[in-house]
């Protein structure tokens, strides 16, 4: 592997004696004259389950595309499963032939299709002269896969109608019905941003039990406590370049993943310290709020606060922020903000807006942004569809002076207001996102998984942003899962249960604090119970047989 001065060297650990499932050697991919990857070299052993990180934007997900034929890598590229050399660029059919399957960032779901036909999509078999599908036998199939993820979906609901971690459950149950005992490869590309806690528990159980049979797991994850708790071997991206390759996680911890990642530390937020004070005006108030899951809850939040909302799956939580937004329709409710009592029956997102309510949704690419606009249109929305009713419309110079602002505030990569959104790594549109609303103003801020399925960088940034809107003085309720978040972020936190607030946890809390809350005293656990200290020091993969 050619090496550049300016670039780290990578460490590379010696192969086991077993054959390799998975060798890439001399990757490299060029989108125009822009080189994103640049001779990566990575080997997964059988038997294991290895990470694969680095900051948005350092090639990740496209070296899942380049194994899944999405692209088409530069020449010298050399791809090979089991032994056997794949053909390049990839076909998708070779590449499943030979036991490689993915789920992608985006997951790859058809909206208007049912959970059951997207589940069995290519798999579908006919009977019969008339090749009639049996439904009922492919329910089955579908089932048994469910049960593996101690997951259950209803088979007829449209995708487009899914929650997030709903959407993330039948994306990995596809994958999970073509593993093999014995051979293949899955990769999972931040394939877990949206699962809660006890779902990621039991998700890993699953990963070991398949890693266990000598199946192999390549692992892309922003989470880097994943790979500490679960992964075998991490190969680390920096710049399209690899940095440190097949290295053991043994003995490592996230600090160390993070210097490695950055290539140097990163300074710790902490436990995140309020900024309200009684002097800073009176509280926001929530009475009576009725919809979706959520069931006579009351609540209030000052200025200078954040607010946390969690639970499990299906408490209710993450119903508040689209409630008091008008993205949801609420039964009853009223919303009071300092100067305006606003009823949440009926409210429609334009109004709320007028109101000074801002919602950060999840699920950016479909629900918070227009990838085909630029950075500026996007961070400009909000003023430029509001002008369109005023005397004088939002102009041109205007949305670019206003995207540069934020672009550095929130240090936007490329710093480009032309840039098309979709071409922005998650994280820097994450911060697009973020700042479209934050340039508002607003009274009151609504997030819901905030940093979800970004790096440490940009969760560092967007933490920061966040503080520093309730520095400002504004009111803001984070609706979250993940309990490292929550504990950056919120100085109380209320914890959803059946749809009401079932508890309420103030001052400092940290990870565990709050996932004990969650659960009723089910404290966090180590996601791969079962990784073999055996295995691990001695480098060698379990046996495929």
């Amino acid at each position: 592997m050619s090496a550049d001065a300016s670039q780290p060297e990578a460490r590379t650990v010696t192969s086991s004696a077993l054959p390799a499932r998975l060798t890439v050697d001399g990757l490299g991919m060029t989108f125009g004259v822009n080189r994103v990857l640049r001779d990566v070299a990575i080997e997964v052993r059988p038997g294991e389950l290895h990470g694969l990180i680095g900051q948005n934007g350092s090639g990740k997900s496209t070296l899942a595309k380049v194994l899944t034929g999405l692209y088409s890598p530069d020449a010298g590229t050399g791809i090979a499963v089991d032994g056997t050399p794949l053909r390049l660029p990839v076909r998708p059919q070779e590449s499943r032939a030979a036991g490689v399957a993915v789920v992608h960032q985006s997951l790859g779901l058809i909206e208007h299709r049912t959970v059951l036909e997207n589940l069995r999509l290519g798999r579908l078999r006919g009977h019969g002269i008339s090749r009639r599908i049996d439904w009922k036998r492919e329910r089955a199939e579908a089932a048994s896969v469910f049960e593996r993820l101690g997951r259950s979906v209803d088979f007829d609901a449209k995708v487009s109608s899914l929650r997030e971690e709903d959407r993330a459950t039948v994306a990995i149950a596809r994958a999970l019905q073509d593993a093999t005992p014995g051979r293949g490869l899955i990769i999972f590309d931040e394939s877990t941003r949206a699962l809660s806690r006890r779902s990621l528990e039991h998700f890993f159980t699953i990963l070991d039990e398949i890693v266990a049979t000598g199946t192999s797991i390549l692992l892309i994850t922003h989470r880097l406590e994943e790979i500490v708790d679960a992964a075998d071997r991490v190969t680390i991206l920096r710049d399209g370049r690899v940095v440190e390759s097949g290295r053991e996680v043994a003995g490592m911890d996230e600090g160390d993943l993070t210097a490695m990642m950055l290539g140097r530390g990163l300074v710790s937020l902490g436990t995140h310290v309020s900024q309200a004070s009684a002097g800073s005006g009176a509280p926001l108030t929530v009475e009576n709020l009725r919809g979706l899951g959520v069931d006579d809850v009351e609540f209030d939040v000052a200025p200078g606060e954040v607010l946390g909302l969690t639970g499990i799956a299906g408490s209710g939580y993450d119903d508040v922020p689209y409630l008091l937004s008008g993205a949801s329709t609420a039964q009853s409710g009223q919303l009071n903000l300092s100067s305006v009592k606003v009823p949440l029956r009926g409210l429609t997102p334009s109004r709320a807006i007028e109101a000074g309510v801002a919602l950060v949704p999840e699920g950016r690419d479909h629900a918070g942004l227009a990838g085909n606009l630029s950075v500026a249109e996007n961070a400009a929305f909000p003023q430029t569809s509001r002008s369109r009713r005023a005397v004088l419309p939002f102009s041109q110079s205007a949305e670019k002076t206003l995207a540069k602002e934020w672009i550095e505030r929130l240090d936007v990569r490329p710093a480009d207001p032309k840039v098309l959104v979709k071409n922005l790594s998650g994280g820097n549109a994450q911060k697009v996102l973020l700042a479209k609303w934050l340039a508002t103003a607003p009274e009151l801020l609504l997030l819901h998984e905030p940093t979800q399925a970004v790096d440490v960088g940009a969760r560092h940034t967007i933490v920061s942003a966040v503080r520093k809107a309730a520095a400002d003085g504004q009111a803001v309720i984070v609706a979250g899962s993940d309990e490292n978040e929550l504990s950056l972020l919120c100085d109380r936190i209320l914890v959803f249960k059946d749809g009401r607030v079932a508890r309420e946890l103030t001052g400092q809390q940290s990870p565990d604090d709050i996932v004990d809350a969650i659960y009723a005293g089910g404290a966090r656990v180590r996601l791969r119970q079962n990784r073999g200290e055996e295995d691990r020091h001695s480098g060698s993969a379990p046996s495929s047989e």
